[in-house]
């Protein structure tokens, strides 16, 4: 799931907690909003993560053209 998808659960979830007043005998609503909330808030942090490990900064490497390697 991208940052997108946290981030639109985050929504979602955020409008049935707060904005709603639903009642359905067998879910509870603002719980299922708290839980989608939560799933999303984990999303972001774990994409955070991987986010980081990807932009690592790699030491550029020194590239030795052909013509000058034979006077080494």
């Amino acid at each position: 799931m991208g940052l997108g998808g946290c981030i639109l659960l985050i929504g979602v979830g955020a409008v049935l907690a707060f904005a709603t007043d639903w009642q359905i005998d067998t879910v509870n609503v603002d719980l299922v909003g708290w839980i989608m909330m939560l799933v999303g808030l984990v999303g972001v942090f774990a994409y955070m993560s991987i986010a980081r490990r990807r932009r690592m900064i790699v030491p550029p490497t020194t590239v030795v053209p052909e013509d000058e390697k034979r006077y080494l």
